[in-house]
């Protein structure tokens, strides 16, 4: 009897968890699995969206790689972008979050100043602010030329300026790493630190000794988000740049979009956005591979 009513137990606790999940398992499978699968089945047609689908196989994909100029130049952008904001978000995130270690009596007030910008940085209204910010007539020159400095340049018009713009509002983001890094560098057991001091460790050997080491678990899954969030960027190569000019800053995501809803080849899109998935799914398996060389376990 007593058997019997412990599976009874632990299998309604189990019908209960399975309740809970629902919602997820269902909103996953509907709005995530069901699209996959349209979007592999349509990146195998000619599809416009106005008329109905024709099967042309691996076309879309051959054209991708083979006839497409502005495809790689899009990937080439986002791959700059990429190497060149994640790292310097990163490091920057961690620089103050180091800063934010040190205790204050305002520190959840800097917390929250300091997250904002995560919160904001996404949206069409910053954007547009920062597209006013380095414009040729823009707050940019004006301070310039507060300075002392006469300046029209038009930021937003040569390829180099116009990348740095949209890596520095990626940087400018850099609230959630923050918080992330924060409370891992919490976690660290102040024994370590302790035993160096006696040791007589300076600063510097004391970061890379303990504190970096200990910090890879935490660096390693934001890495991976960033990487992410970066080769997913819409919002500031569409509303600041457009991909302009000479599509330097032409996004991936941003192509995407133009080839689907701006010249309707829907079915070339849906190919476009499986080698998406596909790229950054074996991006974050290499960097699962690798882990083990300098991710520090316990």
């Amino acid at each position: 009897m007593m058997v019997t009513s412990k599976r009874r137990f632990f299998q309604r606790d189990q019908n209960v968890g399975f309740l809970f999940t629902l919602p997820f398992t269902i909103g996953f499978f509907v709005f995530t699995v069901v699209p996959i699968a349209y979007a592999l089945y349509y990146s195998l047609t000619n599809y416009d969206v106005l008329t109905p689908s024709v099967f042309v196989g691996l076309n879309n994909y051959i054209n991708l790689f083979t006839g497409d100029a502005v495809f790689w130049q899009s990937l080439r952008a986002t791959t700059i972008f990429s190497l060149v904001s994640v790292p310097l978000r990163l490091m920057f995130a961690l620089f103050v979050a180091l800063l934010m270690l040190r205790p204050s009596r305002l520190s959840s007030l800097y917390r929250a100043v300091y997250y904002m910008p995560s919160i904001m940085g996404g949206s069409v209204a910053i954007a547009i602010v920062w597209r006013r910010f380095f414009a040729s007539n823009g707050t940019l020159n004006a301070l310039l030329g507060l300075l002392g400095i006469s300046s029209s340049y038009a930021w937003l018009g040569h390829p180099n300026t116009a990348m740095l713009s949209l890596i520095l509002l990626d940087m400018w983001q850099f609230g959630s790493a923050m918080l992330i890094f924060l409370a891992a560098l919490k976690q660290i057991p102040q024994e370590l630190y302790e035993a160096a001091d006696v040791d007589g460790a300076k600063r510097s050997a004391r970061f890379f000794r303990i504190t970096l080491p200990m910090l890879t678990p935490t660096i390693f899954f934001n890495l991976i988000m960033q990487i992410i969030s970066a080769f997913l960027q819409f919002t500031k190569c569409y509303i600041i740049t457009e991909g302009k000019p000479l599509n330097s800053t032409l996004f991936y995501v941003v192509n995407l979009y133009y080839q689907a809803f701006k010249y309707y080849h829907m079915g070339y899109a849906c190919a476009m956005a499986v080698f998406m998935l596909v790229l950054v799914g074996g991006i974050t398996y290499i960097m699962f591979v690798t882990k083990k060389r300098w991710v520090y376990e316990v």
